[in-house]
This record gives C-alpha cells, sequence and structure tokens, in this order.
C-alpha cells in the first residue's frame, strides 16, 4: 500500500508542476549493493535498492511470462542487475534501461507462471522497492496484474481526429517517416562491435537530412536511444498523417551467408527461412522489452482493414520495386533477391505504403564495412532519396488519374 500511495501522489504533483519539472532525467541511481533476489520454497523476493523515491509500477505478461518493473527514472549505471540471477533459478534472465524518454525500465523473464503478492517502496532509511511473487499453476496466472492506472502512462494516449489523410497527388510536399529499428533496452543485432540500433539511428539522421534537402517532410520514430515498440511507431505514422513509411535495420544472420541490401514488402508468408527467422526476432525483441503484442480486434474491423489494404498494398510493392531499381542503379550491393515479402509487424499499416529497408547484414563483415563507410552512407541515402522521389512522381500521377 506504500508503494500505491506514492506512485498515486506522484502522478497527481505531476499534473500540477510545470513542465520543466518532470523533465528531470536520472533522479534515481541502481544500488546494487542494496539489491537482492531471495527464493524461499515457491516464492521469490526482488528487493532493489535505490538512491531516492521514484515512481513506479510493476505488472506480469505473459508468452513467455515476465515482470516487468518500470521507473521515472532510474540510472542503472555499470553496475548491471544482471549479477541479481545468482539469487535464483526462477529467472532466466533480465533486460534493462532507457524505455521511452524520462522512463527505464526492467524485464524479468519468469522461469515459471507467478503471482505478484506484494509490491512496495519503502522509504524510511535507504530507499528500496521490495516485491514479492509466489508459483502458481498456469491457469492461475493473470496478466497485467498490479498495472496501476496513470496519467503519466496510459497508451494509446487520445489522439486528435484531423481530417481524413488524402492520398498525395504531388500537390504538397511528401510526408515521410522514418523508423530506425530497436533502441534502448533493445540494441537490435550485435556483430563485430557493431550495434544495429546505432547504427540505424546514424544512418536515418543523414537520410532524414537528405530527403529534407529534396523539399520532403520527414519524421522519425527516434531521433534518441530509446525503445519505441512496434505498434507505436505504426502510430507516430498515422499521427504524423505520412504518405510513406520505411523502417530502417541492419541484421545479423547466423546461418549462411547473407549480405547486401534487401527491401522487404508485407506478406503474409515470409518468401525464405532466413527472413522468417528475421521476422521472430524483430517481434520477440518487442516481447521480451515487456511489451504486450496480443491484439483485439473483430470480423468488420478485418474487413475494412482488408478493404484499405487493397488501395495500399500495390502502392507498397511498387515503392519496393523502385528503390531496389534505385539502388542498384547507384552501383550499390544488393543482397541476391533484393526485394522479398515479409509480415514483419511495422509494414501491416492498412493506410500507408510500407517497405522496410535491410541495409546490410552485421554478420557479414564486407557489410559491416559499408555500413560503418562514409561514402557509401551517403551514396546509399542519396539513392533512397532518389528512389521515394522517383515513386512519389508516378503515384501523384496515378492519384490524379483516379480522381477524374
Amino acid at each position: 500500500m506504500i508503494g500505491r500511495f506514492i506512485l498515486l501522489l506522484a502522478m497527481s504533483l505531476a499534473l500540477v508542476l510545470p513542465a520543466r519539472a518532470q523533465d528531470l532525467s536520472a533522479l534515481a541511481q541502481y544500488a546494487p549493493a542494496r539489491s537482492q533476489i531471495a527464493q524461499s520454497g515457491d516464492k521469490l523476493a526482488i528487493t532493489l535498492g535505490i538512491s531516492q523515491p521514484v515512481p513506479y509500477r510493476a505488472f506480469l505478461l505473459a508468452d513467455p511470462y515476465r515482470l516487468v518493473i518500470d521507473f521515472r527514472e532510474l540510472n542503472f549505471g555499470a553496475n548491471p542487475p544482471e549479477n541479481l540471477l545468482k539469487g535464483s533459478d526462477a529467472i532466466k534472465g533480465l533486460r534493462w534501461g532507457k524505455f521511452r524518454p524520462g522512463w527505464s525500465r526492467m524485464v524479468a523473464e519468469l522461469a515459471h507462471p507467478m503471482r505478484l503478492v506484494s509490491s512496495e517502496e519503502r522509504t524510511k532509511g535507504d530507499p528500496q522497492i521490495a516485491l514479492t511473487l509466489k508459483k502458481v499453476p498456469a491457469a492461475k496466472f493473470t496478466p497485467r496484474k498490479g498495472a496501476a492506472d496513470s496519467a503519466l502512462w496510459d497508451l494509446p494516449q487520445p489522439a486528435p481526429t484531423p481530417a481524413p489523410h488524402r492520398r498525395q497527388d504531388g500537390t504538397r510536399p511528401l510526408k515521410v517517416v522514418l523508423d530506425p529499428g530497436h533502441g534502448g533496452i533493445d540494441p537490435g543485432a550485435e556483430d563485430g562491435g557493431a550495434h544495429e540500433a546505432d547504427i540505424v539511428l546514424g544512418f536515418a539522421r543523414q537520410l532524414r537530412d537528405a530527403m529534407r534537402r529534396a523539399g520532403m517532410q520527414v519524421v522519425m520514430t527516434r531521433d534518441q536511444d530509446v525503445f519505441v515498440p512496434l505498434e507505436t511507431r505504426v502510430t507516430v505514422a498515422r499521427a504524423a498523417g505520412a504518405d510513406i513509411f520505411i523502417s530502417l535495420h541492419a541484421d545479423s544472420i547466423a546461418e549462411g551467408r547473407a549480405t547486401g541490401s534487401t527491401i522487404y514488402r508485407l506478406d503474409d508468408h515470409a518468401e525464405t527461412e532466413a527472413t522468417r527467422k528475421l521476422v521472430q526476432r524483430h517481434d520477440r525483441d518487442d516481447i521480451l522489452a515487456g511489451v504486450d503484442l496480443n491484439g483485439q480486434g473483430d470480423a468488420i474491423t478485418h474487413i475494412l482493414v482488408d478493404l484499405a489494404r487493397r488501395d495500399t498494398q500495390p502502392r507498397s510493392v511498387r515503392l519496393s520495386q523502385v528503390l531496389a531499381g534505385a539502388i542498384k542503379g547507384a552501383g550499390l550491393h544488393m543482397h541476391k533477391r533484393p526485394v522479398q515479402g515479409a509480415n514483419f509487424s511495422v509494414l501491416k499499416s492498412p493506410d500507408i505504403p510500407s517497405v522496410l529497408v535491410e541495409l546490410g547484414f552485421l554478420s557479414s563483415p564486407a557489410d559491416r564495412a559499408r555500413l560503418k563507410d562514409p561514402d557509401w552512407r551517403a551514396r546509399m541515402a542519396a539513392a533512397i532519396t532518389k528512389g521515394v522521389e522517383t515513386w512519389a512522381q508516378a503515384d501523384a500521377a496515378e492519384a490524379k488519374l483516379l480522381r477524374q
């Protein structure tokens, strides 16, 4: 109860404090010397030492079983919480780090279903967050138990409803949303000392600048090292009134010798085994970061989505083909199958032509060298920009014919 009271008090203050006061960063420090995980029978006690009290929440998710703890804001510093795992075999792994601006997250993957018995923040003496969990049968597992309602956290936030977005016809600047994959708690692929999240963010900034010089309006789903859930990335595009959505990645494949850039457009079935594994890993990264991807829907919703996609999907296919042609035309190395279909979550917007660009594979030494080469990055940014311009001109001409 103490923790719930502090959380609600902090939320109330957040509503009346000026914006500058709410924007403070890294107020609390993680204290590893005062943190532990203790297991006794079917019970698990987690204690997290902190330098000062912070608003927090704790809840459970399934598939896989996870305990998620959010803080506003906790700096984990150079002492990794993974040392806590020495105290229990009930936790298979930990993830932690920045989740979104102003918030940190720790995710514990549980070895079996558990119930959140208690959760409190102790403020007397040395502050700490204490949680108790108990093993339960799978039938009694209750996802999201303990997640408090919050004016700071409820998602999605109410969105304005402007006039319906009209298909671009060349009479205004093209609106592009660039989506640098991964970030924050999810670094993406790692190989040869390179991190996917860092590489694609740097390239996205370079591509953004090239597109703006070409007269386009560009919005990025993230412009810093923070985690953005997959579904939120699409929401950002829709809120921006995007004409196209381009997700940027640089993956790593253990099997085979994949190399070169690849353009993906939406397809219900992955066209290759490697692509299927990429899709599974992208979605699992989201799941392990504590995001519940279970969507809700009904038959009417699916029908409306399918109708919208009948117009959008052919435009996405053309966009993927034109981009591949522009990259090839610039003399840049591409995968032996430069355009492929895949069921990536970020490609599922029914009303925005969307593609995912694998710039290269970190598992390939040649691709890693290209991804770090300033000249190659500039040429790739120019090629993608040219491809988008070419596609937009043809798409606008088609839009005018359809309106006549």
